[in-house]
């Protein structure tokens, strides 16, 4: 699955304002500044999620961006689909559901495809902004007791 940069970005943002969800707004430069952004790419990406009502501005000398939800309300997943589509590097589930039926000679290959999307969709729509802010020293788990390579 490859997500695009302004997903990487959006997600980037996402967790700088998840470790700081309850405490204050934070500003466009400091979500900039704490990510490693580019800070006016930055301000399309948040204004994209506030239309989403996933972020709220707030206006004034303590203004900024905050969450407006806790972040273990808000999924990796909902994140990724605002920004770059389906969850799918193969197309969405039902296209592929389709060539299932329609292309025979095929059918295991995109049998195989839906697997893969709807593996990382089940990981994306399971995982939440806390689970991953929660403590940066400790990596997610990994399943069936796979070692990062």
């Amino acid at each position: 699955m490859k997500i695009s940069q302004k997903g990487l970005y959006a997600l980037q943002a996402i967790m700088t304002l998840g470790r700081r969800y309850g405490t204050e707004t934070v500003k466009i430069r400091d979500i900039a500044i704490d990510s490693d952004l580019p800070e006016k790419f930055l301000e399309l990406i948040l204004l994209e999620l506030k239309n989403a009502r996933i972020v709220e501005s707030v206006r004034g000398a303590k203004g900024g961006y905050r969450l407006r939800r806790a972040p273990a309300e808000i999924k990796l997943s909902e994140i990724v689909r605002l920004v770059d589509g389906p969850l799918a590097p193969f197309g969405d589930a039902d296209q592929l559901r389709s060539l299932i039926v329609t292309d025979p000679d095929h059918r295991a290959l995109y049998g195989v495809f839906l697997e893969v999307r709807d593996a990382a969709a089940k990981i994306l729509e399971s995982t939440s902004v806390a689970d991953i802010v929660g403590d940066s020293s400790k990596s997610r788990k990994r399943p069936h007791g796979k070692k990062k390579t």
